[in-house]
């Protein structure tokens, strides 16, 4: 009987301390993990000499890619729809030369909260060299920012069907 008192009172004061105990936010991992991926140098690109959108509408909430040519060379932009996601607007930007993908610009990821931008500044680099090392829009979800994830693989599989690489 004198052990129970002690003991009750320890196990009231580990479970308030376990109670007030505060946690950060969890920073975003991935999913799976590729090989790093080696970026190509970057080069500025050439200048534009007009911009062409395609014409019509799907009908759905996203807008259609539009495409930005350059002088003959084989190097273009390519811009992906706008594809709306339960925390934001998701959009990227394809540069593409001799068909292959060499640069992919996100131009909108969600970040109207704090929570949403911290977690599009981790994705956002993460997404980006997975879809130059797989050259297509197969890429591997972040986890913690899986709609963030789904939105750019669906801008990047417009964005490369429109600039004509095959993925």
């Amino acid at each position: 009987m004198r052990r129970v008192v002690p003991v009750l009172v320890a196990t009231a004061a580990g479970l308030a301390l376990l109670l007030s105990f505060h946690t950060s936010p969890a920073t975003p991992t991935r999913v799976a993990h590729a090989a790093p991926a080696t970026n190509p140098p970057a080069a500025a690109p050439p200048p534009t000499t007009g911009t062409t959108a395609p014409a019509g509408s799907s009908g759905d909430t996203s807008s259609q890619p539009s495409t930005t040519t350059t002088a003959p060379s084989a190097r273009r932009e390519v811009d992906g729809p706008t594809v709306s996601t339960q925390y934001g607007d998701v959009q990227v930007r394809v540069t593409v030369a001799n068909g292959r993908l060499v640069d992919v610009k996100a131009l909108q990821l969600p970040g109207d909260r704090p929570r949403s931008a911290r977690i599009s500044d981790f994705a956002g680099p993460e997404l980006r060299d997975e879809a130059l090392q797989a050259q297509s829009a197969n890429i591997d979800v972040v986890s913690g920012a899986t709609y963030t994830s789904e939105g750019y693989a669906q801008s990047l599989q417009a964005a490369l069907q429109a600039a004509g690489v095959n993925s």
